[in-house]
């Protein structure tokens, strides 16, 4: 008897001790996994920020006027009293909630007596750089939830070297904040299979995405609609989140507005009210209704394109849903007459999925089309980001060296007036002092009998308009700014006034009607 009793205490003692060992090994597995886990999210996080602070300075070209006339320019006029205010401001078409992001930075700067026009020019554009890194870090686990570790890596992959987010991302364009905001609240959104699901996180997100941008509803309408068909308790959703939030955002983008305006505005049914029911969006050009399926999107896409195509016919079933919003936005934005390729930039990380996916099913051929996809994505990136169309900002470092001169009591004051198409270049942001400047103003047509632009009347007579602009010679600036393709037109006008060209500068290979190759700069002597 006692000899079974020994057996069994000995047994019992040998079960613990194995029990204990197999918990150890469970408990080692643990928190090797949180501890691989931690590693590689550090690794992703630092990859991200660097790569998007080298983007950042290595995109010393201009895209579209918007990402300084919509941002910085507004953001300087806030805080430093003086500047050029577009007509969509005081028409009450634009938000101040985006440039008050801005203003806040220059204020600090300001404050701390460190407002150079290099850190006004380049902060803002580093914080962009900062959030585009962070929603980059988050598209990768968010996608690592949804698929394989394998499948995560290559759309990060396809995620990071596509050329047309290197060249916008780090941009202080409204566009660039919309997509950032995008892919965060995509992080949070009810896809199959997601493990980050947060209603009152993405929803506050897209809430902040339309006051940025009131046309960030357009893409995810489609998935506001699928969220509420897969949700079983939709009077909740409506309720708890649908609504307050939304109310919430409309709010506080009044008020923000109300402040900075000084008078009740709705931002978001000027916007409407103008570009959809007035048309006015028409007014700075249109296009037909296929652009976008024949030009904008395989532009903004890329060498992504095949494996785009290629990972919709492996997937389509699974992400449908992304799929859904990408052509949603596609053909509603077709439906607009004026058209443009950062519009629908919003919908490239959505097209990534689908390229990874596409490059994870390519056992064979992987290395070879990963080493296509980059190289020539990183030659199109390096050529737009720091070749074509830079002089319209390498051109102001030269107007702003006239600041040096502004107290000087001289007959011959700066007075810079750029004879370009209207919002060629940037502004006061880009120069941060008074110096007296000027350009060819272009409103829209808002309903006037007979109505010609400033712009247009210079370039149906450039003579003509300069002779009558400037009858006396007091009158007259001290430095023109023109392109090149408008030398010849007015060489009497140059010539009869001593003005003398001083400065040539590279713009472009690619020279369009009016935008020349060279920027000429001629001062009077």
């Amino acid at each position: 008897m006692d000899n079974i009793r020994e057996r069994l205490k000995f047994g019992n003692k040998e079960e613990h001790v194995k029990l204990r060992k197999r918990k150890s090994q469970l408990y080692s597995k643990e928190d090797e996994c949180s501890l691989n886990s931690g590693v590689l999210k550090t690794r992703v996080v630092l990859f991200s920020v660097v790569l998007r602070l080298i983007n950042c300075f290595l995109v010393q070209t201009s895209f579209v006027p918007d990402e300084y006339w919509q941002s910085l320019e507004v953001s300087h006029r806030m805080v430093f009293r003086y500047g050029y205010q577009t007509w969509e401001w005081k028409a009450g078409i634009r938000g101040f909630s985006y440039p008050f992001l801005f203003a806040v930075i220059y204020k600090i700067l300001f404050f701390l007596h460190y407002d150079t026009v290099h850190l006004l020019i380049w902060l803002p554009r580093i914080i962009q750089a900062l959030l585009a890194a962070f929603a980059d870090v988050k598209f990768f686990f968010l996608i690592k939830t949804l698929d394989t570790h394998d499948v995560a890596k290559w759309t990060f992959f396809c995620h990071l070297c596509s050329w047309f987010t290197w060249y916008c991302c780090t941009r202080t364009l409204t566009n660039s904040m919309e997509t950032t905001i995008t892919c965060l609240a995509l992080f949070y959104f009810p896809l199959p299979g997601s493990k980050t699901h947060s209603s009152k996180k993405y929803l506050s997100l897209v809430a902040l995405a339309v006051i940025i941008r009131p046309t960030a509803l357009i893409i995810w309408f489609p998935l506001l609609m699928y969220h509420y068909w897969q949700e079983e308790n939709k009077l909740r959703l409506i309720t708890r989140y649908y609504i307050p939030i939304g109310a919430l955002a409309v709010v506080i983008s009044t008020v923000v507005d109300c402040l900075f305006y000084e008078k009740w505005t709705l931002v978001q049914f000027n916007f409407l009210k103008f570009n959809i029911f007035h048309g006015v969006a028409g007014f700075y050009g249109s296009h037909p209704w296929h652009w976008y399926f024949t030009q904008g999107f395989p532009v903004i896409i890329g060498p992504h394109l095949p494996f785009f195509l290629h990972g919709c016919t492996l997937t389509y079933k699974r992400h449908k849903i992304l799929l859904a919003a990408v052509l949603w936005t596609i053909v509603i934005y077709s439906l607009l007459p004026h058209k443009e390729f950062r519009f629908i930039y919003p919908v490239l990380p959505f097209c990534m999925v689908f390229c990874g996916i596409s490059l994870a099913h390519l056992k064979a051929w992987r290395g070879v089309a990963a080493s296509t996809l980059l190289v020539s994505n990183l030659v199109l990136a390096l050529y737009t980001g720091l070749i074509h169309q830079r002089g319209t900002l390498d051109v102001m470092s030269h107007v702003q060296k006239l600041c040096d001169f502004r107290n000087v009591s001289s007959p011959l004051q700066p007075d810079v007036l750029f004879l370009m198409p209207c919002h060629s270049t940037p502004y006061y942001s880009h120069v941060h002092c008074p110096v007296k400047m000027r350009f060819l103003e272009c409103p829209p047509d808002l309903g006037e009998e007979g109505y010609v632009d400033e712009a247009e009347r210079f370039y149906d007579e450039p003579l003509n308009w300069l002779r009558t602009s400037f009858p006396y010679k007091s009158s007259l600036p001290t430095h023109l700014i023109l392109f090149d393709v408008f030398e010849k037109e007015i060489s009497a006008f140059l010539q009869g006034n001593n003005f003398v060209r001083t400065a040539e500068i590279f713009h472009t290979h690619f020279p369009e009607g009016r935008v020349g190759g060279t920027i000429f700069i001629y001062e009077r002597h």
